[in-house]
């Protein structure tokens, strides 16, 4: 029960543009729930409906450092796993079943130990140094690569299969997703420990996310990741005030 009434103070946070986003979020979901793509089995846009509503629902809860964003997260990542599978998105699969999985339990127990002096539901935000930036971003390099070369080896035509079907550029596709398991692994981390920045790479994972899925012309995703991006722009603002408020190394 008390869990239900922190979800309930949750979604009573909400900012009108994110209730209306939620909005269009739910629209779009039911409509290709009811009549999916050519490309789409009935019981996958169920699914992706699933995941759509979750999913933004847990990047608004995000941006407030509300850890009640985590029961959110889970149902996301768990449906969301299955749709990767299913099209053979394999560097963004292993990124949600070996990553974001596991961590969105670390992450809420981790959050729990350090809220915010004003509001317990919240968890204290910290920044990054100048030196932790470069150490960041050389990271999310080398990862990048190192995915592209592994998954090329091991995943062979199976890896983004749907662009083959499509005729679409297979190694550009590629590449992004390897550059959102590199940037999406990291940004994750950053959640982790409470950091502001987390939200910079979001921001940068976000846009490859709307292209791919713009290029995939799948209409639940792109308008998902849409309103991640917007909600981005939000949560980076969010974080940065309480940075300035907490000023903690906790």
């Amino acid at each position: 029960m008390d869990g239900l009434k922190k979800i309930g103070r949750a979604f009573a946070s909400l900012k009108w543009y994110e209730i209306l986003m939620c909005a269009v979020m739910f629209v779009i979901a039911v409509y290709y729930a009811i009549q999916p793509q050519e490309d789409t089995p009935q019981w996958l846009a169920v699914i992706n409906f699933v995941s759509g509503l979750c999913g933004i629902m847990c990047v608004f809860l995000t941006a407030k450092a509300n850890r009640m964003n985590f029961p959110f997260a889970i149902v996301n990542t768990t449906v969301f796993i299955i749709y990767l599978g299913y099209f053979g998105i394999w560097a963004t699969f292993w990124l949600e079943t070996a990553v974001y999985f596991p961590l969105n339990i670390i992450s809420w127990v981790k959050w729990y130990q350090h809220k915010d002096e004003d509001d317990a539901l919240l968890a204290k935000s910290k920044k990054l140094s100048a030196a932790q930036h470069v150490l960041v971003t050389a990271i999310i390099v080398a990862l990048t690569v190192l995915v592209h070369l592994t998954l090329s080896k091991l995943a062979g035509d199976t890896w983004m299969k749907f662009a083959q079907q499509f005729g679409w550029n297979t190694a550009v596709m590629k590449w992004l997703d390897s550059a959102i398991f590199a940037i999406g692994i990291t940004a994750s981390v950053l959640e982790l420990l409470r950091y502001k920045e987390q939200y910079i790479w979001w921001l940068i994972t976000d846009v490859f996310a709307v292209v791919q899925y713009s290029l995939k012309r799948d209409p639940v995703y792109t308008t998902k990741k849409a309103i991640y991006l917007i909600e981005a722009i939000v949560g980076l603002r969010n974080w940065h005030r309480l940075s300035q408020k907490n000023k903690t190394n906790e």
